[in-house]
């Protein structure tokens, strides 16, 4: 039976989505591309704004009409948020609980046609247990080390449906690392729903964490997906210092660039506090890329909190801006607040950040033109390569190289989104 799967969201969700794409085959099952006519679609859903609830939805339409005989499941966040309601068309439910059950799952409801709904009140305080060998068709590997969030950001709905933080088996994430490691993958990315927060419910750290992993022999990078100002403490600081595995580039939420908005938005840090981080992240690297996430049109957001926050993005330099209309999840804090802002004052103002984004990125670009540095293909196709640096620039190169080579490449011109490199021999 052919199985196709269709992931929405985060970095976690892609993680989860692989486990369960795993799972599938080793019973058996034909994992396939989800736009083929399937026995089985699996939707892992999303539900970090408005918009990720309604590509949620069309995705399973799209697969109840691909085969309106299908078995459909929607796991996820999604279907935690919307656990209350009737989600039309779907044969299956799973919340952020009980995927690793999803095969068993699948294969009762084949055999009984009875609808099934696993989701809970509470989703308990153990981690998970997932395991990954391998990645189809990547360079680059996941490794889900923990779950789950306690910050209760105003705007964020989250925690809500992911629960409290859980961590995984500290061995067992080392004995995963390892075995992608011996599996010829050279760049690990720790991920995770606050990855940070890593170890506080089992008595370790993120920085202890750290420290073993870069022991494992064969690692060649060690990317963070991203991780909370707060989080980086002078111990993990000191490991960016004094080992090149780790990746030169750290994605570090900023949220808004007005401290009035980020007390409303329940963060933990204000500006003073975040730039004066990033000055000690850069005295240890000057050349270190710094990728951030911005909310605009948060309640309460004026033009001056607005205009301070272009401002101080151009006082950090950023070298990427992921930009969010504030998008009011039910049950978030955030709701309770007053002065909304109008939606066509947000998409002015995402579509302002935006285009700053896009000139901070050219900056750092044209920074690392002249450059040599090593660079993992990833793909390779019609006589080019494509790779990432250590600091996530994207490198084209002419000619053909096979994927998770590691080249040392000279940047030579940008073409947007892409450094064209030659290679140095």
């Amino acid at each position: 039976m052919k199985v196709g799967i269709y992931t929405l969201g985060c970095k976690v969700n892609s993680y989860e989505s692989e486990y369960v794409a795993s799972l599938f085959k080793d019973a058996s099952y034909e994992v396939v591309d989800f736009s083929e006519v399937c026995d089985i679609y699996i939707i892992n859903t999303c539900t970090v704004t408005n918009q990720s609830d309604s590509k949620s939805r069309k995705i399973i339409n799209q697969a109840r009409r691909r085969n309106c005989n299908a078995c459909i499941v929607a796991m996820g966040c999604f279907v935690e948020s919307h656990k209350d309601e009737e989600i039309f068309g779907v044969d299956i439910l799973i919340g952020n609980k009980d995927k690793s059950k999803i095969v068993d799952l699948v294969e009762e409801y084949l055999e009984k046609h009875e609808k099934i709904k696993k989701l809970y009140s509470d989703l308990g305080t153990d981690f998970e247990d997932m395991y990954i060998t391998r990645y189809d068709g990547r360079t680059r590997a996941f490794v889900k080390i923990q779950d789950g969030c306690n910050n209760f950001c105003s705007y964020c709905i989250i925690p809500y449906v992911r629960g409290r933080c859980r961590s995984k088996n500290y061995n067992k994430v080392l004995e995963e690392i390892e075995t992608l490691v011996k599996n010829n993958y050279k760049e690990i990315v720790l991920t995770g729903i606050h990855t940070g927060s890593y170890g506080r419910d089992i008595g370790k750290n993120f920085e202890e964490l750290l420290k073993d992993i870069l022991k494992i022999e064969g690692l060649y990078r060690l990317r963070i997906s991203s991780i909370e100002i707060t989080e980086l403490t002078d111990g993990v600081l000191e490991l960016l210092k004094n080992n090149k595995i780790i990746a030169e580039h750290l994605h570090i939420p900023l949220q808004a660039g007005s401290d009035k908005i980020l007390k409303l938005m329940n963060r933990k840090y204000n500006l003073e506090y975040y730039e004066t981080k990033l000055e000690k992240i850069r005295k240890i690297n000057p050349n270190i890329s710094i990728s951030t996430d911005i909310i605009v049109g948060f309640p309460g957001e004026d033009d001056e909190d607005f205009n301070n926050t272009l401002e101080f993005s151009k006082k950090i330099g950023f070298s990427k801006i992921h930009v969010f209309p504030y998008s009011e999840r039910r049950g978030t804090m955030a709701v309770k607040l007053s002065n909304k802002v109008d939606s066509s004052i947000k998409k002015e103002r995402a579509k302002k950040l935006i285009l700053l984004s896009k000139q901070l990125e050219f900056d750092y670009m044209k920074k690392q033109v002249g450059k040599n540095v090593d660079c993992l293909i990833e793909v390779s196709k019609n006589g080019k390569s494509y790779g990432h640096t250590s600091n996530y620039l994207h490198v084209l190169v002419l000619g053909k190289y096979k994927s998770e080579d590691i080249v040392t490449v000279k940047l030579k011109e940008i073409d947007y989104p892409y450094i064209i490199g030659e290679v140095v021999l």
